[in-house]
C-alpha cells in the first residue's frame, strides 16, 4: 500500500509536517503570543473585552500566587469553570507556574467530581461559586488543599462585574448555599484576592520541557469511570500547529488571521474547544465566549452583534441553531469555517446549514487522547462529504484488525492513530495503556472505519455500538444519517434491543418538528433507503434525546431506559 496516500489529496498551502520542537514548551508559545499581541483583544464576554496584555498580567499574578502556596512542580490544579474570562486566565496561570491543568466538567455530580479529583491527585482547584456546593460534598475526601472561588462577574469590569455576580446569586438564584471546610490547613480564597496578592509577587520561571505534562484531559467515561489522558506540552503544541496548518488557508479572505473572531460556545473544558482556544492564542485572534449555549435565543443575539469567522459545534448544536426562528436573520457573510466534530455529523443537518448560512459544514474527527486533532475534511470542500476527511500534518492513520495488523485500503477495521499530538498514555493506568496501543505504537481509537484510495476515512461506527441483526452487522451511524434526511426529522438515535428471533432488533428514537410525521412515514423512508435487515423494528418519538454536556447523543442512556 502507498505510504500516506492522503498527502496527494491535501489542499494547496497545507504542509505535510509540523515542527513542535520550535518551542521548548507550551508555556513559551503562550508567553510569546502574549507579548506579540499585547494590544489586541483576546476575548469578549457579555460585551466586556479582555486584551492579551490583561490575560498576560492576570495569569502571571495568579500563577505567582499559586507558586506561593508551595505546590510541588507538576502539581495538578483542577479548573471547574464555564466559558468565562477566568478560564483562560486560570489555564495560563497553571501552565506558567509549572503545574498541570485538570479540566473538570462544571456540571459534574459529586460522585464524578470526587473520582476526578482523587484520580488526578489535584491539590488545588479554581471553581465558579455556582458549583461550590458540589465540591463541598467531596472536598474532605480529596487531596485538595487550596480552593480559589470566583464569581461570574469577577473579570467583567468594576461596575458591571459586581452587578452580574449579584444578579446570578440573588436574582437568578444560581448559586446554591455552600460551606467549604477549612480543616486540615485548607485555604479558600476569592479569585480577585488571589490575583491581587499575586500581583505583588514574582512568577518564578520553571524548568518545563516538551515532555512535561500540560493537561490531564479526562475522557467521557463511556465505558465506566473516566480516565485521565496525559497530554504533554509536545502533544498540545503539535495539535495547535496542526490546526493552524489546516485552518489558516481557509481564512485567507480575512487577510490577517489575528483578526479572526471565533465563537466559543462549546465548553472550553472539552478538548475540541480547548485546542481551538489555544489556536486563537497562537494567532492573536479573539474569541466570543458563550457561557450558556443552551440558551439558544441569547446565543443567536450574540451572533448578531458582529461578524464572526469560525463556528465550531457538534451536530446537535448546529441543529438547535437552525431550529431557532431568529437564526436566519444573522449575518453569515464573514463565516469561513463551520467546523463539525465531537460526534457524527448528519447529512440532513449539513444540507440545511449550507442552505441557511452559505457555509459548508466541514466534519473532522479527534479524541481527548489526540488533543482533538486527527482527521479533517479540507476547508476548501464545496459540499458535505460524509467522511471524517484526511489525517492532518504529521499524523499516521492505519486501519487495523483485532490482532493489530494493518488492513488494505477499502477494508473495515479499527482506526488507529500515531502522531506528535497523541497521548503517551492514561494517568496511572498501566493495564489500560497496555490495551490502548498496538505493538507498533498506534493508539487504538475504538472507532471502526474504512479508508479509500484518496486517503479519506469514513467511520462505520464505534465497536461497542454495533447492532447484530440475524448475523448481520448494522451500524447506528448509518441508520441515523439516513433517518435524519426524512422530512420532519430533527434528530434521531438508533440502538439494538434484545430480540428472540434476530438476536437483536433495531429501535430508533426520533425527535420531529412536523406534527404530521408518523411512525409509518419514518418506516416508509427507511424502506426506500435501507436494506431489509437494517429496517427499524421499533420507532419511538421523543421530545428530546439524552445528551452529554457537549451535546453528544447518549445511546447508552437510551439502551438503559428502553
Amino acid at each position: 500500500m502507498e505510504q500516506k496516500p492522503w498527502l496527494r489529496s491535501y489542499p494547496e498551502g497545507v504542509p505535510h509536517e509540523i515542527r513542535p520542537e520550535q518551542y521548548t514548551s507550551l508555556t513559551q508559545l503562550l508567553e510569546e503570543s502574549f507579548r506579540k499581541h499585547a494590544a489586541r483583544p483576546f476575548s469578549v464576554c457579555m460585551e466586556r473585552w479582555m486584551t492579551y496584555r490583561q490575560l498576560d498580567e492576570l495569569s502571571k499574578a495568579l500563577g505567582a500566587w499559586l507558586q506561593s502556596r508551595g505546590l510541588e512542580p507538576g502539581a495538578r490544579v483542577a479548573l471547574m469553570l464555564p466559558n468565562i474570562p477566568q478560564f483562560a486566565v486560570a489555564m495560563a496561570a497553571v501552565l506558567r507556574a509549572g503545574y498541570t491543568c485538570v479540566n473538570v466538567n462544571p456540571l459534574y455530580t459529586a460522585r464524578e467530581l470526587e473520582h476526578q479529583l482523587k484520580d488526578s491527585g489535584a491539590t488545588a482547584i479554581v471553581i465558579l461559586e455556582n458549583f461550590c456546593h458540589t465540591l463541598e460534598e467531596v472536598l474532605a475526601r480529596t487531596e485538595v488543599r487550596h480552593v480559589v472561588v470566583t464569581g461570574m462577574g469577577d473579570l467583567l469590569g468594576g461596575v458591571y462585574g459586581p452587578w452580574i455576580t449579584f444578579a446570578v446569586r440573588h436574582l437568578a438564584k444560581m448559586v446554591p448555599a455552600y460551606k467549604l471546610s477549612l480543616a486540615e490547613g485548607r485555604t479558600v480564597t476569592p479569585f480577585n484576592q488571589a490575583v491581587g496578592e499575586g500581583a505583588r509577587l514574582n512568577l518564578r520561571p520553571t524548568a518545563q520541557t516538551l515532555d512535561s505534562v500540560a493537561f490531564l484531559q479526562y475522557t467521557g467515561g463511556t465505558t465506566g469511570l473516566s480516565k485521565g489522558a496525559v497530554l504533554t506540552h509536545r502533544n498540545v503544541v503539535a495539535a495547535i500547529l496542526q490546526a493552524e496548518a489546516w485552518f489558516t488557508p481557509a481564512l485567507g479572505r480575512i487577510g490577517d488571521v489575528s483578526r479572526t473572531n471565533g465563537i466559543a460556545a462549546l465548553p472550553l473544558y472539552h478538548i475540541f474547544a480547548l485546542t481551538l482556544c489555544l489556536l486563537a492564542i497562537r494567532w492573536g485572534a479573539h474569541m466570543t465566549l458563550i457561557p450558556n449555549p443552551r440558551d439558544i435565543g441569547k446565543f443567536v443575539e450574540v451572533l448578531k452583534k458582529r461578524p464572526f469567522h469560525m463556528l465550531p459545534a457538534v451536530n446537535t448544536l448546529f441543529n438547535a441553531l437552525l431550529q431557532h426562528p431568529q437564526f436566519r436573520s444573522v449575518d453569515f457573510s464573514q463565516l469561513c469555517v463551520s467546523q463539525a466534530g465531537g460526534m457524527a455529523a448528519s447529512e440532513g443537518t449539513a444540507r440545511v446549514w449550507r442552505q441557511v448560512t452559505g457555509s459548508v459544514m466541514v466534519e473532522g474527527w479527534g479524541m481527548s487522547e489526540t488533543c482533538a486533532i486527527g482527521t479533517n475534511n479540507p476547508l476548501t470542500t464545496s459540499e458535505f462529504s460524509g467522511t471524517i476527511g484526511l489525517p492532518l500534518p504529521g499524523i499516521d492513520i492505519a486501519i487495523k484488525d483485532d490482532e493489530g495488523r494493518s488492513l488494505p485500503l477499502g477494508q473495515n477495521g479499527e482506526i488507529c492513530i500515531k502522531g506528535p499530538n497523541v497521548t503517551p498514555g492514561y494517568y496511572r493506568q498501566p493495564e489500560e495503556n497496555a490495551k490502548a496501543f498496538t505493538p507498533d505504537g498506534y493508539l487504538r481509537t475504538g472507532d471502526v472505519g474504512v479508508m479509500d484510495e484518496r486517503g479519506y476515512t469514513r467511520i462505520v461506527d464505534r465497536k461497542k455500538d454495533m447492532i447484530l441483526v440475524s448475523g448481520f452487522n448494522v451500524y447506528p451511524n448509518e441508520l441515523e444519517n439516513v433517518i435524519s434526511l426524512c422530512p420532519g426529522v430533527v434528530e434521531c438515535a438508533a440502538i439494538g434491543v434484545p430480540d428472540e428471533k434476530q438476536g437483536e432488533a433495531i429501535k430508533v428514537f426520533v425527535v420531529k418538528n412536523d406534527p404530521a410525521l408518523t411512525e409509518d412515514g419514518v418506516a416508509a423512508h427507511c424502506r426506500e433507503n435501507l436494506t431489509g435487515y437494517k429496517m427499524p423494528k421499533y420507532i419511538e418519538f421523543r421530545d428530546e434525546l439524552p445528551k452529554s454536556n457537549v451535546g453528544k447523543i447518549l445511546r447508552r442512556e437510551l439502551r438503559a431506559a428502553r
